[in-house]
């Protein structure tokens, strides 16, 4: 399936080559011609002036009946006694969304021994939060999770529901969706109100080359997903109420019995929760010269990530790597030792409060978003910055 071309329209002036980013368009003498390498990703629509491009109809399925469905939810995460932070985050952008539609923002914990659990949420905007305590919810499976999430959603009807994409919202939350005959967006970087009430979705698409927006305009839920440290948490206590809920022991049912939870204890966990990380690219040139960065990071308090170049050249382990394919990060400082500055790697620490980049090349993209720039050789420079360090700390 791909975009059609009317004949009788084209002109064949190329706008609709120079936007496509499959690269599915080419000029033929009379009219542009698609090849199956389009995506159907609707942009020579957009640009083409001459209304000669269009996308093929595709069944939507049976729409549900949207006046049931109201309310914002946000999934707050709960792993092993603790709350995740994505949850905080994920609740200050819900209070924008309902209070733009004019509904109750929820929060969900699901879990066991959850007492004081609800009260964390509720100075985050929330105005209720449901409580679902169940032995069988003690350790995560995605089919006891699952199944709760999804009856609570079939009793209640919420709108919108957003969860965080960590390990665990990855893992289940797809399943709710597939359950519930909704649509999914994951890994969103902007959530919005349209006109119509609809909730935009805007996430990276073609490696980051573009942002698309994404509707769901035919079922509920609308479902999706966001990295933490994207959105920013807020305080905002509205005097919520927490809801304990019971729920019927079926729907809790799991094949996979938890027999130990092992902390996770390695660089990927410290990445995400660092104030300050030194990230390197391919400027490094080989493995070994990633010590210094270690080094430098263990004078600072800091972990160690890497661009996606230097994951896939073998000299770090992809739990350091930062990026769309990575992990999201905003620490106070980010030094980028060697880094290009590809958009890529860009969306996953642009969130950084302070961004110093560290490149001998002036023209580095990576300067276009840096707070301060070090125009220097990195093997100069760095081995410098840990000798001032050292002194200053008295080593």
């Amino acid at each position: 399936m791909k975009a059609l071309v009317d004949p009788n329209k084209c002109t064949a002036c190329g706008v609709c080559e120079e936007v496509c980013p499959a690269s599915a368009i080419t000029l033929a003498a009379t009219m542009a011609q698609v090849s199956d390498d389009c995506t159907l990703c609707g942009m020579c629509v957009d640009t083409c002036e001459f209304g000669a491009i269009s996308l093929p109809e595709v069944g939507t399925g049976p729409m549900a009946n949207l006046a049931d469905y109201r309310g914002v939810w946000v999934y707050a995460e709960w792993r092993e006694g603790v709350l995740h932070r994505v949850g905080s985050e994920l609740l200050g952008a819900g209070r924008k969304l309902a209070d733009k539609r004019g509904v109750e923002l929820s929060a969900v914990v699901l879990g066991h021994r959850l007492d004081g659990v609800a009260e964390q949420l509720l100075p985050y905007g929330a105005d209720r939060v449901l409580l679902v305590d169940r032995p069988e919810l003690a350790h995560f499976t995605d089919e006891a999770y699952s199944g709760a999430l999804r009856e609570l959603v079939r009793r209640e009807r919420p709108e919108i529901l957003l969860a965080g994409a960590t390990a665990i919202g990855r893992s289940f939350i797809p399943r709710v969706a597939a359950g519930l005959g909704t649509g999914l967006t994951a890994d969103c970087t902007e959530l919005d109100i349209s006109a119509e009430g609809l909730l935009l979705q805007t996430r990276p698409a073609f490696g980051g080359n573009v942002m698309a927006t994404i509707v769901c305009p035919h079922r509920r839920p609308q479902m999706a997903t966001v990295r933490p440290k994207v959105m920013k948490p807020t305080m905002d206590p509205r005097g919520g109420r927490i809801e304990p809920v019971e729920l019927p022991p079926e729907c809790l049912q799991s094949r996979v019995e938890v027999l130990e939870v092992i902390p996770e204890r390695d660089a990927t966990a410290r990445l995400t929760e660092a104030d300050v990380i030194v990230s390197g690219g391919r400027g490094l040139k080989k493995a070994e010269n990633f010590a210094l960065l270690e080094q430098l990071a263990q004078l600072m308090n800091g972990a160690v990530g890497a661009s996606r170049g230097a994951v896939e050249e073998g000299w770090i382990d992809p739990s350091h790597q930062v990026g769309q394919t990575g992990r999201t990060v905003a620490p106070t400082l980010y030094l980028a030792v060697g880094l290009s500055g590809a958009i890529q790697h860009v969306v996953g620490m642009q969130g950084s409060q302070i961004i110093v980049a560290v490149n001998k090349d002036p023209n580095a993209p990576i300067f276009d978003v840096a707070s301060y720039g070090v125009r220097a050789d990195l093997f100069e420079f760095i081995p410098a910055f840990i000798r001032k360090l050292k002194q200053e700390q008295g080593g």
